[in-house]
């Protein structure tokens, strides 16, 4: 399957305790070390986010901006 430019997919297996490996590909593109800190995001209807820690301020202002324009309508 071909995805759009800089866009990427990975099918990774949940192991007995709920646990999975970031493939390395991705750990390599998003300079993942051993240690680093990633932030799990779910939503009941979109699925799963996983953001390195260079991206969460950025994603998280955006998602209670967001929250506060859904309040407000």
């Amino acid at each position: 399957m071909d995805f759009p430019n800089g866009k990427y997919a990975w099918m990774v297996k949940i192991g007995e305790k709920g646990q999975f490996v970031i493939p390395k590909e991705a750990r390599d593109l998003f300079d993942l070390q051993p240690g680093s800190s990633i932030l799990v995001l779910g939503d009941i209807q979109k699925g799963i986010a996983i953001l390195p820690r260079e991206m969460q301020s950025q994603y998280i202002s955006r998602i209670f901006s967001e929250m506060e324009i859904d309040k407000e309508e």
